[in-house]
């Protein structure tokens, strides 16, 4: 008897213990939750800072600070600057305009899709060592217009010979990768800061501001430090000096990018490029957060243009004055912008991407097709300053994807129109029989021909 009362004891004893273990999660849980963390895989790192030292210390790499907790999505110490470095801490009241300009409001966080995207290029040396690797998800328009620049800088950038363009680009190594890198982050920072000045935005070791209530921490936004410069020389430089914070596993690259886009350009300004149409950069959509066309027009034209077309519409499509103004696209960037999508085209809704982004200045165009980005580009400088050489011309095609192994070469005909009676087969209905890359390159090129050379199509 009493052996069974001992072991009813001892099994309500267990039961109470594991009560209080689970109370005891719950409670690390909220914790954990408050401070933007995760309960799971949360490691102690001992961070060492990359600070400079007073001179009389004999010990330079003693860390600064203690272990501290890290949430799996924290930015590792290795990728971290020092605090006295000279840049600005974010204050609270940024932070908050930052989180409304982005998502419309200061309780979204960036998820895990997006805080794991960083810049990484191909295996250098080889046929697709200019391309730069990227995954499906929100961050990859931002990703595909990057990768445009860093195209740009190793096609027109370098002193090369017009016929060892496309050769050059199989023969980066990582060197002439880090290098285009920071020239394309660059030239977007710098032309949305008017080619007047641009911010870098870096994370440091140390927390810029306290808690709030009405802030959602995410473990590194409420680290940042802004550097700001008056020269472009010096933004390349210091870009250059730091590339690993955009390039390397963990360091949250894109949203860095993205944050130095916004203090780039100020919110003030992003704010005045809106319309009534745009309030935000990001929306929601099927669980992750993608790019307004506003943000689009900010990394292709350096302003926040809610819309694709030239200019600002102040009359409807019947001449009747607008209660507010609609914003378009003002000026022509170096890298223009394609549209096609086959369920806008079924609901007669695609939009009419006027001339701005059609015609940039170089021939290389970011294209969303059916809601996913790519790059085309040609190596031909003077494809859109000459027309007769768009009689006959080859663009290249690049989708983001490890699957694609080479360039794809497409051969373009202007002049040759059979692919119209063709269509007449299939009652007005182009896109149920052509790819659509062959249909966004017909909304630059109407009526051209498109010839994959050999390559299956795979868009």
């Amino acid at each position: 008897m009493d052996g069974g009362v001992d072991g009813t004891e001892k099994a309500c004893s267990e039961l109470d213990e594991i009560r209080a273990q689970i109370a005891d999660l719950d409670k690390w849980r909220e914790i954990f939750n408050s401070r933007g963390l995760e309960l799971h895989d949360c490691i102690v790192k001992r961070p060492v800072e990359k600070c400079k030292v007073d001179e009389d210390s004999d010990d330079s790499t003693r860390p600064t600070t203690s272990g501290k907790l890290a949430g799996p999505y924290s930015i590792p110490q290795t990728l971290a600057v020092c605090p006295s470095m000279g840049g600005q801490p974010l204050s609270p009241e940024l932070a908050v305009s930052l989180r409304k300009v982005l998502f419309g409001n200061t309780f979204h966080t960036f998820n895990y899709e997006w805080k794991k995207t960083f810049f990484k290029f191909r295996e250098p040396f080889s046929d697709m060592s200019y391309a730069l690797e990227t995954e499906r998800g929100g961050a990859r328009a931002i990703q595909m217009v990057v990768q445009a620049h860093v195209i740009k800088y190793l096609l027109f950038g370098r002193p090369l010979n017009s016929d060892s363009k496309m050769q050059s680009l199989k023969e980066v190594g990582e060197v002439e990768q880090r290098k285009a890198l920071a020239a394309a982050l660059t030239d977007i920072l710098w032309t949305a800061g008017e080619e007047q000045t641009a911010t870098v935005c870096l994370v440091t070791s140390e927390r810029c501001f306290t808690p709030n209530p009405d802030f959602k921490l995410d473990s590194f936004t409420e680290s940042l430090q802004l550097f700001t410069f008056n020269r472009q020389e010096d933004v390349g430089a210091f870009i250059s000096d730091h590339i690993q914070c955009f390039k390397e596993e963990g360091s949250h690259g894109v949203i860095l990018f993205l944050y130095s886009l916004i203090f780039s350009r100020s919110i003030d300004r992003i704010r005045a490029d809106f319309d009534v149409t745009t309030s935000h950069l990001l929306h929601l959509s099927l669980g992750n957060f993608v790019c307004r066309q506003a943000l689009l027009n900010l990394l292709l034209t350096g302003r926040a243009s809610p819309n694709v077309f030239n200019g600002t519409l102040h009359n409807d499509e019947h001449g009747k004055p607008l209660d507010h103004p609609v914003h378009g696209v003002l000026t022509r960037g170096d890298v223009g912008y394609l549209h096609w999508s086959r369920e806008e085209v079924n609901y007669a809704k695609l939009p009419q991407v006027g001339s701005m982004l059609k015609t940039p200045k170089l021939p290389i165009w970011v294209c969303s097709i059916n809601g996913t980005y790519s790059v085309l580009f040609s190596p031909k400088q003077s494809l859109l300053s000459d027309w007769r050489m768009e009689h006959l011309f080859h663009l290249y095609f690049y989708n983001g994807q490890l699957t694609q192994s080479q360039n794809a070469m497409l051969t373009i005909d202007t002049h040759s129109h059979h692919w119209q009676a063709e269509n007449n087969d299939i009652q007005g209905d182009p896109e149920k029989k052509f790819p659509s890359l062959d249909m966004t390159i017909r909304t630059k090129w109407e009526g051209a021909v498109i010839d994959w050379n050999g390559t299956v199509p795979f868009f």
